[in-house]
Order: C-alpha cells, then sequence, then structure tokens
C-alpha cells in the first residue's frame, strides 16, 4: 500500500496547526502594543496583522529551510544507514511539530509570549535523545539558542529605553514639544523607513526578484528612503500646529501613526521569517515521502507558503487576543511613544542580531522592549509577578517540548513499526 498520501496529508495538517498556533501566539506580539497604546483597535490589528502575515510568508517567506532547525541534531545520525531510518525521521519531524504547537498552544491560552523557534528546537532534541541518545545533539548550537533568552530580551530593553529616554529628552521635555516634534520626528521617521528597507532587502527572495544582492546596493537604497521619507516628514509635520494645553496630546498623535508603520513592518517580518518554522519540516517530510531521501534543506513550494501564511494569519485573527492582552496591557501601561519605542526598539534589536548570525527571539525581543520602556518611568510601573511567569514560560519552552515530543514520537513509532 502506497502510504504517501497518508503521510503527504498528515504532515499539511500539522503544519497548519502549527502555523495557526504561530499566528495566535507570535505575531499576536508584532500588533499588542498598538492594541495597548489604542493606536488600533484589536479588530483592526487582527486585521492589518492578518494580511500582512499572509503577504509576507508568501511574498517574502523563505523558500529554502533548514529541515533540521539550527542543525540541533547531528547530520551523522540523520544520514546513518539504521533500518528504517527515512520512516523514523518522518515520524520524528511530524512528532516534533505537534509536540511544538501543543506547547505554543497551551502558553496561549496561558496568554504567555513564548518563541515558537525555541519550541520546535525543544521538540527536535527530545526525538533526537529518544532515537539516538545524548551524542547526537549538538549541544553547543543549543546552548547558542538558549543564550538567547538572556540576550534578546536584554537588547530589546536597552534600546527601547534609550529611544524613550531620547523622545523626552528632546520632545516632551522642552517648552514646545510640537516644535520640537517637528525637527526631531522627520529623522525618527526616516530612521524608521531605513530600519524597514533595510530588513527587507538584506538576503531576502525580494532581494534576489530586484537583484540587489551587495550590501552596498542595500545600505544606498536605505539612504535615499531615508532622505526622502524625512523630507516628506518635514514637510507633513510643518503643518501641525501648537495648540498650548493639547501640544502633549499632539506628539502622541504623531507617534501613533508611526507605532502602527511598525508595527506593520514587524508583522510582515513575522509571517517572512516564522513560515519556515511550521513549512519548513512539513517540506522535508514530503521530500522523504516523495523522493525515500533526507536534504538537510528543502524547497518549500508557494503552495505550502501560501497555506502557512494562512494559518498564520487565521491564528492571530482567532487567538491572537490572549497574547495580545499581556504584552500590551498586563506588563505596563502604554501611550502612543511607549509604543513606538518598544516597536522601534524590537525590530533593531532583530533586525540586526539575525542578519549577524545570532540566534535571537521576536516574543522575547518584543517583552524585553516593553520591560525597558516600563523601566524608563520606573521600577513600579512595571508587574513583576507578569514577568515572573513569562520567564517561566520561556525557560520551560524547550524542555516540555522535548518530552512531549518524545512521547508523541515513541507512541507513533510503537503503532506504525
Amino acid at each position: 500500500m502506497d502510504t504517501t498520501p497518508i503521510i503527504v496529508i498528515s504532515a499539511t495538517a500539522i503544519g497548519l496547526y502549527m502555523a495557526w498556533s504561530i499566528g495566535a501566539n507570535d505575531v499576536a506580539n508584532s500588533m499588542a502594543t498598538s492594541v495597548g497604546s489604542k493606536a488600533l483597535t484589536y479588530k483592526q490589528a487582527v486585521l492589518i496583522a492578518g494580511i500582512l502575515t499572509a503577504l509576507g510568508a508568501l511574498l517574502v517567506g523563505s523558500h529554502v529551510a533548514e529541515t533540521v532547525k539550527s542543525g540541533i541534531i547531528k547530520e551523522e545520525a540523520l544520514c546513518s544507514t539504521e533500518p528504517n531510518i527515512l520512516t523514523i525521521i518522518i515520524i520524528g519531524f511530524l512528532a516534533s511539530l505537534l509536540a511544538a504547537a501543543i506547547w505554543v498552544t497551551i502558553s496561549t491560552w496561558r496568554e504567555m509570549p513564548i518563541s515558537t523557534t525555541h519550541s520546535i528546537i525543544g521538540a527536535l532534541v527530545g526525538f533526537g535523545l529518544v532515537q539516538w541518545g545524548i551524542s547526537c545533539i549538538n549541544w553547543t548550537e543549543l546552548g547558542f539558542v538558549a543564550s538567547s533568552w538572556v540576550l534578546s530580551p536584554i537588547a530589546g530593553c536597552i534600546i527601547a529605553f534609550i529611544i524613550f529616554k531620547l523622545i523626552v529628552k528632546l520632545i516632551f521635555s522642552k517648552e514646545e514639544p510640537v516644535e520640537s516634534a517637528k525637527i526631531v520626528g522627520p529623522i525618527i521617521i526616516g530612521m524608521t523607513a531605513f530600519l524597514i528597507v533595510t530588513a527587507l532587502f538584506i538576503k531576502t527572495k525580494l532581494s534576489e526578484i530586484c537583484g540587489i544582492t551587495e550590501l552596498y546596493q542595500v545600505v544606498v537604497i536605505s539612504t535615499i528612503t531615508f532622505i526622502i521619507v524625512s523630507i516628506i516628514s518635514l514637510i507633513l509635520l510643518k503643518k501641525i500646529k501648537a495648540r498650548g494645553l493639547e501640544d502633549y496630546k499632539t506628539v502622541e498623535k504623531i507617534f501613533g501613526k508611526l507605532q502602527v508603520i511598525t508595527a506593520c513592518y514587524v508583522a510582515f517580518s513575522h509571517g517572512a521569517n516564522d513560515v519556515a518554522n511550521a513549512m519548513g519540516p512539513v517540506a522535508g517530510v514530503i521530500d522523504i515521502a516523495e523522493k525515500g531521501s533526507l536534504g538537510l534543506t528543502t524547497g518549500i513550494n508557494p503552495e505550502l507558503l501560501a497555506l502557512g501564511g494562512i494559518g498564520i494569519a487565521l491564528g492571530c485573527v482567532t487567538w491572537g487576543r490572549r497574547v495580545m492582552r499581556t504584552v500590551g496591557g498586563k506588563i505596563t501601561s502604554l501611550n502612543h511613544t511607549r509604543g513606538f519605542s518598544v516597536e522601534f526598539g524590537a525590530a533593531t534589536t532583530v533586525l540586526f542580531a539575525s542578519k549577524l548570525g545570532m540566534p535571537i527571539s521576536t516574543s522575547h525581543t518584543i517583552v524585553g522592549a516593553v520591560i525597558g520602556v516600563g523601566l524608563a518611568r520606573g521600577l513600579a510601573a512595571i508587574d513583576m509577578s507578569i514577568i515572573k511567569k513569562i520567564i517561566t514560560s520561556w525557560v520551560l519552552t524547550v524542555p516540555i517540548a522535548a518530552i512531549t515530543s518524545a512521547l508523541l514520537f515513541i507512541g507513533l513509532k510503537s503503532i506504525i513499526l
């Protein structure tokens, strides 16, 4: 009996579930501060996030994904000649994907933001340990990943803290905050545009399509964008008039619009980057089932990218509110300038870390950035009980995903083999 159709359908279904869970937890982070600061309503946020996430997955999503995420399981184990090795790998990948999705779902239900990438890595560790033992795990790589539990939130925290303090010093502490915003605002808006364009064109599918493959080309295009956007912003902001006691509200409105732009960028990037988390292992399983061999990287066809994008969008629309409530409102109170500082700090951290090849979690970074903005107002502005719960969820992610994956693998293996 040809089992290929069953394997393909099962893998696709589990991948869709994983995509949904990514949307419900990870992507919800991108819009959480916009909702928390009331720059967007919840309905507007999930609609924008859903559309941009799907577009990011389809248009800029990774067309070649690592089948074995981050090389956690050593190549010699996966390429061994033991009996039924390909069937074992298929079972292991499916168990890992399902285990990761289950933990993300539980975390979302508990309204805790976690890293879906770390969930998959933990699940792969569980599968590898059961099948091949301790020697098959690349512990150095796993330690590198674990370091992001500290690096991500600290980097996001520091940058968001600095940005918010600069906004306060250069705008709000001045006698005429609106006039100060007219000078400082265009530079900040231009830098935001520079950041977004740089992210879209450094080592992405879009850069290949446009033929922009050299770093100097990206820098030139981003710099031109910075200048154009800054000039346009300068012209538009000149039309805004100071209104005495309403000046602070006027400045907040400016940053509210800017915050929505940065949130849209983060949502688009999530779709582009995270679709591989859901559909990369699926593509690997389908390759094994159809071709009878495993490659350490595998192509993801447009149909799978589109399906992953739809799944991520549905997750954000249906269950995104839960994590949004925590990140956008429970850690510290947010207004437009604080929300912008969070988004800018998180986007900057993720951009530079990912381009340097450092392991970093967008979820961890955004939470760290929210904490940074809270610290800028004093420790009392942060709900430490929520922080403790979030950190506990982060620490538990890898071991719980590993244990769940191991149990699923043992059960499926006993049934199939």
